[in-house]
């Protein structure tokens, strides 16, 4: 008998666990850094997100592959590993888990988003309010780097470009992004003698990610999925963030950034691998 077919149902709602997952645990470490101080480096929440996505991919791998992003499922489908009828449901499912998973954080750290914004005397809503809604969606620069909230309260975008024009932070995402597509690429390829062996794939993906914030997200919170990105930003801009979360005080970027950066970058990332690199591998033997 043949494997079963997973219906397109089971999928979409793999993937909206595994974005839970994802996104419950990684912007649940971002609150803890914010919010509390209990994390003192930058590492410690990279390795978190790393892990998140580990254990993401472990849950729900069997079930929809865990692509967990809008960014990977159309780079999939656009070298032929994925159905392209499937990517709308597949990036609504995305979408899904990652909003409910912000309003689950929400609800729990309400108390010290309050005590934050009192802590740092914003009210939510205004200029300086980046600094709690960064624990949902994302800015750029990264409203924790020295200087940039006084900016943000002051609304001085001049200076705000200055730290990190919006090129910048589109060449990040799209450079991060098809490095991290590329390493997905090639640790799932049946014909890379080289891939890590014994369904160990979702391990080195996850490390992939956690490096990669460990260098992008000084610059912009380190996205690379469009889903971490606009799911909890549209619930933070319904809660009470308004126009500061979505569109943000630096217009089109939440755009550019951290949607068609990704995205791009992702494409490249596995055109890079499909196009130049696996035709020097050998092919599979019957």
């Amino acid at each position: 008998m043949g494997a079963p077919v997973i219906s397109l149902r089971a999928r979409c709602f793999a993937e909206v666990i595994g974005t839970f997952i994802l996104v419950f645990l990684g912007c649940g470490t971002v609150h803890v850094a914010v919010l509390t101080g209990a994390l003192s480096g930058l590492w410690q929440v990279a390795i978190v997100w790393g892990v998140a996505v580990m254990l993401a991919a472990y849950v729900v791998g069997g079930i929809s592959g865990a692509h967990i992003n809008p960014a990977i499922t159309i780079a999939l489908a656009a070298w032929g590993r994925f159905r392209p009828g499937w990517i709308i449901p597949y990036i609504g499912a995305q979408l899904v888990g990652a909003f409910a998973a912000a309003a689950v954080l929400f609800a729990l750290y309400g108390p010290f988003l309050n005590a934050k914004e009192v802590e740092l005397d914003v009210l939510r809503g205004q200029p300086g309010s980046e600094a709690t809604a960064s624990c949902y969606g994302e800015f750029f620069p990264n409203p924790g780097t020295p200087g940039a909230l006084k900016l943000f309260k002051e609304q001085n975008m001049e200076a705000l470009g200055g730290m990190v024009p919006e090129i910048a932070a589109v060449a990040a995402e799209v450079i991060a992004t098809l490095f991290l597509a590329l390493v997905v690429f090639a640790v799932t390829d049946e014909r890379n003698a080289a891939a890590p062996a014994g369904r160990m794939a979702p391990l080195f993906i996850g490390l992939t990610v956690a490096v990669l914030i460990a260098v992008i997200a000084p610059l912009t919170q380190a996205c690379f999925n469009p889903a971490r990105d606009f799911g909890p930003r549209l619930f933070t801009a319904l809660a009470g963030w308004g126009t500061i979360a979505l569109p943000g005080q630096r217009g089109t970027g939440f755009l550019t950034v951290y949607i068609l950066a990704p995205i791009l970058g992702a494409v490249l990332g596995g055109g890079l691998y499909v196009r130049l690199l696996r035709p020097a591998l050998a092919p599979v033997e019957e």
